[in-house]
C-alpha cells in the first residue's frame, strides 16, 4: 500500500462524506465513474456558529442527493442562503435549478446561462454570508467558465475540476484551453506561496493536504505530457486519436476519449506557440 503522504498533494484518505475543515462539509453525490472518481463533491460551507450556509456545486440532477444536502445543512441548524458553481459541467451544475427551488436561493456562476438571479461571479469578487468569506479566483482551462474559491479562514481553496483529489484533470477542448489552464495552475500556486493556502477541497476525490505539492505535480505532469505530444508529432503521429494511442497507452482505454480532448488542446497550444 502506498503511503498517502508520498502521493501528489498528500490526499487525506479516500472518499469523503462529512467534515473536511472547520468551515467545509462534503456531501458526496452518488454518481461515481471513471471521470467523476468517487462522485461529485458538493461543498456545504459556513462560519462556525452561523445559521446560514453556502453550497458550492449542488451536483447532478439527483433528487435524493439534493435533498440530502438540504437535510445535512438543517441537521446542523443552518439554512442554505446561496448557491455557487465552479463551472457548468452537468455533474456539478445540472441540479442547480432544482436545488434553488428547494432552498429558495439564487445561483451565482461565471456563465450567465447558469445563473438564477442578477448577480454573477468574477475575478476579485468576495462572497460573504453569515460571517463566511469566499474569494473568487478565475481558473479557466478545464472549461472557459471554471472558477475556484479561496476560503482564507481555513487556508483552503475549492478547485472544482481544476485540481482533483486523485489523478489529473481534462482540458476539455475546444472550450478548455491549455494556455489558460497553465496560467490557472500558476495562479493557484501563488495562493499557496503568497496566501498560505495548504488545503485543496476538490470537485472530485479526497481532500489534499499539500496544495502546493499538488499544483507543482500538475504543472510538471502537463509539461511532461506536452513534451510527449510534441515528440509524437515529430515521430509522424498526426491525428489526436493516433497520439492518444501512442502517448496514453498506459492509461485505461475508457479514459481515452477524455484524453483525446486534452491532446487536441495540447496540439492547439503547440501550434499557437510555433512549436509544431
Amino acid at each position: 500500500m502506498t503511503d498517502a503522504s508520498a502521493l501528489p498533494g498528500q490526499p487525506r484518505g479516500g472518499a469523503l462524506n462529512g467534515p473536511a475543515t472547520p468551515r467545509a462539509v462534503n456531501v458526496l453525490a452518488p454518481n461515481p465513474s471513471a471521470m467523476t472518481l468517487d462522485g461529485t463533491n458538493t461543498w456545504l460551507l459556513s462560519e462556525p456558529g452561523s445559521a446560514v450556509a453556502v453550497v458550492v456545486d449542488p451536483g447532478p440532477l439527483d433528487e435524493g442527493h439534493l435533498r440530502n444536502v438540504v437535510d445535512t445543512a438543517e441537521r446542523s441548524g443552518k439554512r442554505v442562503a446561496l448557491t455557487l458553481l465552479t463551472h457548468g459541467h452537468p455533474d456539478h451544475a445540472a441540479g442547480a435549478a432544482r436545488f434553488a427551488e428547494l432552498t429558495g436561493t439564487k445561483v451565482r456562476a461565471l456563465d450567465p446561462a447558469l445563473r438564477l438571479g442578477d448577480e454573477g461571479l468574477g475575478a476579485g469578487d468576495v462572497v460573504k454570508a453569515g460571517g463566511l468569506e469566499l474569494r473568487v479566483v478565475p481558473t479557466p482551462g478545464h472549461t472557459a467558465d471554471s472558477l475556484s474559491f479561496h476560503l482564507p479562514a481555513d487556508r483552503a481553496v475549492l478547485t472544482g475540476d481544476t485540481v482533483l483529489g486523485r489523478g489529473t484533470t481534462v482540458v476539455a477542448h475546444p472550450d478548455g484551453r491549455l494556455g489558460d489552464y497553465l496560467d490557472s495552475l500558476r495562479r493557484l500556486r501563488s495562493l499557496t506561496v503568497d496566501d498560505g493556502v495548504h488545503t485543496v477541497l476538490p470537485g472530485h476525490g479526497p481532500v489534499l493536504e499539500d496544495a502546493q505539492g499538488a499544483v507543482e505535480y500538475y504543472l510538471a505532469h502537463r509539461a511532461h505530457r506536452l513534451a510527449q505530444v510534441e515528440t509524437a508529432v515529430e515521430d509522424g503521429y498526426r491525428t489526436a486519436s493516433e497520439i492518444v494511442a501512442h502517448v496514453y497507452a498506459d492509461v485505461d482505454r475508457t479514459l481515452w476519449p477524455a484524453a483525446e480532448l486534452s491532446v487536441r488542446a495540447q496540439l492547439d497550444y503547440l501550434v499557437e506557440h510555433g512549436l509544431i
